[in-house]
């Protein structure tokens, strides 16, 4: 049996609630841009999403929908949702944004199961790292029911998971992308971008596909690189010394491996060939390195180094400047 968890204190049913969404007059409504949003999976980036729209009131009303019921007094106590169930019909019913925040591989069935739910008209979205297959299984699936998807991806996050992770602040100074297609429904798209600006997160437009290819580089690429290194340093074959010697610069580059293994696991997948092609060219750089290693040639390693400096410095600084707008 499906269970419902409201935030206390609870002094209207669900039904008062919906009713009252309906019928507030307009000047409440100032500033609301939904009227109800459903977040499927309230976790680390829907449950954010909920913190941050349930504080700056851009909704009328945020369902969540989970699984587990022990994640039902998760989602009260972390005040992400107004209400969050494991009914998913009930979550989406009457909803003008669903937001999709499960790992990737879940997304279609359960596109699948809300469909006789979802409004005519509503938005459908998703937090995903690899748009292409999304976007490419989801558009027609909502468009048959009348609704528009149009992909989104938060560049947000952190290593920790769950809802009791989540921080309304997540996506402020963010970009988040757009990958609209050329079925995409404008209005539907110029909405969504404006959703993610009220959560101060910076929009960018890329077609799937690009976004897939430079996300490989930017963002995958860099999970795979730190799992390797905590994989190799961290061998119960080595010496306890070898862990003694871990401090500040190891926990910093290795950080992001403490990521969900599930999540990762999907991702990686789903984008895999782009992936292999930037693993390939990792490894060609850190083969560069090491002949100027075997090599001593000092003013090779000294060029590594510098230029990797000079690009880093010159990124931080750009991005500092951006955020910043």
């Amino acid at each position: 049996m499906a269970s419902v968890c409201l935030l206390k204190p609870v002094r209207w049913s669900i039904w008062s609630i919906s009713w009252f969404i309906k019928n507030r007059p307009s000047s409440i409504l100032r500033g609301v841009q939904f009227r109800k949003i459903s977040i499927i999976g309230v976790g680390l980036l829907g449950g954010s999403i909920g913190l941050a729209v349930r504080q700056r009131r851009l909704v009328g009303e945020v369902a969540g929908f989970v699984r587990r019921q022990t994640s039902l007094q998760d989602c009260e106590q972390a005040g992400a949702v107004d209400y969050a169930t494991t009914d998913l019909l009930a979550a989406v019913s009457k909803a003008d944004l669903v937001i999709l925040c499960t790992p990737l591989a879940q997304m279609r069935a359960l596109v699948r199961q809300f469909l006789p739910a979802l409004e005519r008209g509503a938005i459908v979205t998703d937090v995903g790292s690899v748009k292409a297959g999304v976007v490419r299984e989801l558009e027609p699936l909502v468009a048959r029911s009348g609704g528009f998807f149009v992909g989104s991806h938060p560049m947000a996050g952190s290593e920790k998971t769950g809802v009791l992770a989540a921080r309304p602040e997540l996506y402020q100074g963010t970009v988040c992308v757009i990958t609209p297609t050329k079925k995409s429904h404008s209005s539907s798209v110029r909405r969504l971008e404006q959703f993610w600006k009220m959560l101060g997160a910076r929009t960018l437009r890329l077609a799937p596909a690009q976004h897939d290819l430079l996300v490989s580089r930017t963002s995958h690429l860099p999970h795979v690189a730190a799992a390797a290194l905590a994989g190799l340093v961290l061998d119960p074959r080595h010496p306890k010394s070898q862990t003694d010697l871990c401090a500040s610069g190891f926990r910093d580059t290795t950080r992001i491996a403490s990521g969900s293994p599930e999540m990762w696991r999907d991702i990686v997948m789903a984008n895999h060939r782009n992936l292999s092609r930037s693993v390939d060219k990792l490894v060609a750089e850190l083969k560069k390195f090491q002949t100027a290693l075997q090599n001593g040639n000092v003013k090779a390693v000294e060029c590594f180094l510098n230029q990797a400096k000079v690009r880093r410095d010159r990124w931080s600084s750009e991005a500092k400047i951006l955020s910043s707008k």
